[in-house]
């Protein structure tokens, strides 16, 4: 005899990482490459010493299932569009060559279980809203047709566990649209209704296995609100903020079903986190900073 299976079994399974790396940025002393691990407890690890060229501003997203990729990103007067690959051990491999257009302050998530997609920033003086897709085994392609109003110092994240969202960000008007990414990385124009404050310098990340997360920012002064992502791409209003207002900062998932936002502006440089539970619920400020305190960094899970 065949088993029998329960008419609401589930079927589908995502894949949901453990751990998370902090990278890259901008601090006092000049451009950066260190890193900064989150384990499965979304404990953050000390400076792990720089791989790769020293930038500001790059993307950072999961391609593989358990692996991820920091791209673009400034340094000086030179836009890049080299690539990071990160193991599924957190190791971070030196620069690979770049594809597709250079530029910095984009967005980045990652798509159909296993791929991922850059979108939109800065180039020198306009913005741009073009698109680079990252293959399951961290290829990135050329340049995709721009589709929605191009804009900078927006994010990017998950939802649907197959499919993603970029939203907020600027280009001399503030704002809080967003574009959907089906689970073939087709990106669609901007949504007609609008949620939440607009701002810019934002961080987003998946919660839940099949939600997301937009927080922080600023919109003529530094922010904490959030705004949660259902799993059908829903934007939610504003949600009280919670832990230090800040700007330029990254987040990204841990534990399997929870995130981490961490570091960035807040008047000076900073390190602090904060944890998300996996109902989207925002912690307050971690006790303890861990690492160097920057901004314009960015963020992904692997393993």
């Amino acid at each position: 005899m065949f088993p029998t299976i329960p008419a609401n079994s589930a079927t589908t399974s995502f894949p949901e990482n453990d751990e998370g790396i902090f990278g890259y940025g901008l601090d006092g002393g000049g451009h950066r490459s260190m890193t900064n691990l989150v384990s499965n407890t979304g404990v953050v690890s000390s400076d792990v010493g720089g791989v790769g060229t020293a930038r500001q501003g790059p993307g950072a997203c999961e391609y593989g299932g358990d692996k991820g990729i920091f791209a673009y990103g400034k340094s000086g007067s030179t836009l890049y569009n080299m690539s990071n690959l990160v193991s599924n051990t957190g190791v971070v491999s030196s620069d690979v060559a770049g594809v597709g257009t250079a530029r910095r302050f984009l967005g980045a998530c990652s798509y159909g279980e296993d791929k991922g997609i850059f979108g939109y920033g800065r180039v020198f003086t306009s913005e741009t809203a073009v698109t680079n897709l990252v293959s399951n085994t961290g290829v990135v392609s050329s340049d995709v047709a721009a589709v929605g109003t191009a804009r900078k110092y927006l994010t990017a994240c998950e939802y649907g566990g197959d499919k993603g969202i970029f939203g907020f960000g600027y280009n001399g008007a503030v704002w809080s649209i967003t574009n959907l990414v089906s689970n073939a990385g087709v990106v669609a124009s901007d949504q007609a209704a609008t949620t939440g404050t607009g701002r810019y310098g934002l961080a987003a990340c998946g919660y839940g296995g099949d939600k997301g997360i937009f927080g922080f920012g600023a919109n003529g002064g530094a922010e904490n609100v959030t705004n949660l992502v259902s799993n059908t791409g829903v934007v939610s209003s504003d949600v009280a903020g919670v832990g230090t207002a800040r700007q330029y900062l990254a987040a990204c998932e841990y534990g399997g079903d929870k995130g981490i936002f961490g570091y960035g502006n807040d008047g000076g440089n900073s390190a602090v986190t904060n944890l998300v539970s996996n109902t989207g619920v925002v912690a307050s400020d971690q006790a303890a900073e861990t690492g160097t305190g920057r901004y314009a960094v960015a963020a992904c899970s692997f393993n």
